[in-house]
């Protein structure tokens, strides 16, 4: 090819290669558009609290009184939205479990029924802001990721039960304090098409309340320690 000709081919080469990276570009750029950023999750929770707490302190409290609380399940919903395409932020929460608690230690108290008995009731409002780090590209149809965020528990329409009464000898009043705590998460993400999706994930919280009851201005307290852990199994749509 003589100088000439290069001279002239050079111009056409570099247009095209122009074109091509521009293409190329916009391509990339309109299938990274393509991706919803949204999701809506629905699915059930399974909860095991992994309760510990100290021995209920106050009048009248014989040595080694404690509580336990039963585990329980409750509907699952979470809001997603994409952050980039390894990250997403999450709004977790559930329909607030009543949850009950029961009596730990002596079988009775005095004459009354104790140990295995459910003494109060509570629910809890826990929602959790969580990041989420999802493994492998875009266009995998299985996807794990970890995440770690903070949780906030509160608990209200909290009652003490006929034999939570009896037990601390007449009409008494419950009250929690609220909890913030760290909670982690790993999951997996099956996702067949473009807006559907289910997942399967386990998460652990930490919760920490005190425990306050007041009978005819007799208080006893304890501290309650809790690890909820809780197993997901939801569906997605993502839009």
């Amino acid at each position: 090819m003589t100088k000439l000709t290069q001279a002239r081919a050079l111009p056409v080469v570099v247009t095209a290669l122009t074109l091509t990276t521009v293409s190329l570009l916009h391509s990339t750029s309109a299938r990274a558009d393509d991706v919803p950023s949204n999701t809506v999750r629905v699915g059930m929770y399974a909860v095991f609290y992994h309760v510990s707490a100290d021995n209920l302190s106050g009048p009248f409290v014989p040595p080694g009184v404690n509580l336990d609380v039963k585990n329980t399940q409750t509907a699952y919903f979470a809001y997603l939205r994409r952050l980039s395409a390894c990250w997403d932020v999450e709004l977790a929460l559930g329909v607030p479990p009543k949850t009950k608690t029961t009596g730990k230690g002596p079988e009775t108290l005095g004459s009354v029924p104790y140990n295995g008995v459910v003494i109060s009731t509570a629910k809890w409002a826990a929602p959790s802001v969580i990041i989420d780090y999802k493994f492998l590209s875009e266009d995998s149809i299985l996807r794990p990721y970890i995440g770690a965020g903070v949780n906030y528990t509160s608990f209200y329409d909290r009652q003490v039960t006929p034999a939570g009464e009896a037990a601390t000898g007449g009409p008494t009043r419950l009250s929690l304090t609220s909890s913030f705590g760290p909670v982690g998460t790993v999951g997996l993400k099956f996702q067949p098409t473009k807006h559907w999706q289910v997942i399967a994930s386990w998460s652990i919280t930490r919760v920490d309340t005190k425990l306050k009851i007041d009978t005819a201005g007799e208080i006893r307290t304890t501290n309650v320690h809790f690890a909820p852990q809780a197993v997901v199994v939801a569906a997605g749509y993502s839009f």
